[in-house]
């Protein structure tokens, strides 16, 4: 019994070591080295991890190059998709849930919550360091480009599911950051770029889910198309692949939502006529 009890407490004492341990070690990685770990991270899809060594390369409080940049924005972007869509899955469950009248709303209710909390956190770390760190340090304009369309991003993630007045302000935030950095990549980033390219494309999802203003979203997506079409000559070998993925998607999100738009012309004729 004693000998167990000695195991049972070097065992637990281990475990505090062992927790404690990757805290410590990351404080004292230098630079290259939390690079190097943060791309491992990535390889073997530890996004959370990744994310708390990208954020201490960001407090050293110099430009992040190309690479960290992308790394930050790959690590928040899976820790938070991951619980974007449980969110989602979560609230098709609660309709169906709904309908049947079920006895389990509450455990739903109380999940959900939980989710959004999570969502909550890192949403707003994430623009707690774009306000104090990114764009205070970034020293070009498509550096302040690409992390205003991120604050956007973000803001726009809370809106999704905030109620009331948060919904408001995230609405708001998003609004102004997505507008302060198209004002930017309209006069310094050419149409083809692809941090200009993809602003657009999200400013658009902005509009058509968030702030439900179909017309202007298909207006904005098809403005910043036909602008890249017409300058396609000038695009950089090295931001094709980049750029023409994006126009795809804008391309699909116009299609989409025109014919939905159109749908619903047809349906409100259709009333009209019936009356």
């Amino acid at each position: 019994d004693v000998y167990k009890r000695q195991v049972s407490t070097q065992s637990t004492w281990g475990k505090y070591l062992f927790n404690l341990y990757p805290f410590l070690f990351k404080m004292s990685l230098n630079r290259d080295q939390l690079i190097y770990l943060s791309r491992v991270c990535e390889q073997t899809e530890r996004f959370e991890d990744m994310l708390e060594y990208v954020k201490q390369v960001v407090r050293q409080g110099q430009e992040l190059s190309i690479e960290e940049r992308n790394l930050l924005s790959v690590a928040y972007k899976n820790s938070v998709g991951s619980r974007r869509t449980a969110w989602r899955a979560l609230c098709t469950i609660e309709q169906k849930e709904k309908s049947k009248n079920s006895q389990h709303l509450n455990l739903l209710a109380n999940f959900k919550s939980k989710i959004e909390g999570e969502l909550t956190k890192f949403c707003y770390d994430a623009l707690d360091l774009i306000d104090k760190q990114l764009v205070p340090n970034a020293n070009n304009s498509e550096s302040k480009v690409f992390y205003l369309k991120m604050k956007g991003d973000y803001f726009r993630y809370v809106a999704e599911y905030a109620q009331g007045d948060e919904h408001g302000k995230a609405s708001s935030g998003a609004g102004q950051a997505y507008k302060e950095a198209t004002n930017i990549a309209t006069k310094e980033l050419k149409t083809t770029h692809p941090i200009r390219l993809g602003l657009a494309l999200n400013y658009s999802v902005f509009y058509y889910e968030v702030l439900n203003e179909p017309t202007t979203a298909c207006s904005l997506a098809k403005q910043a198309f036909d602008d890249a079409i017409a300058d396609i000559e000038q695009l950089d070998e090295d931001q094709y692949k980049d750029s023409t993925t994006i126009m795809q998607l804008i391309r699909d999100n116009l299609t989409l939502w025109t014919s939905e738009l159109n749908d619903e012309e047809e349906e409100d004729d259709t009333n009209v006529e019936n009356v």
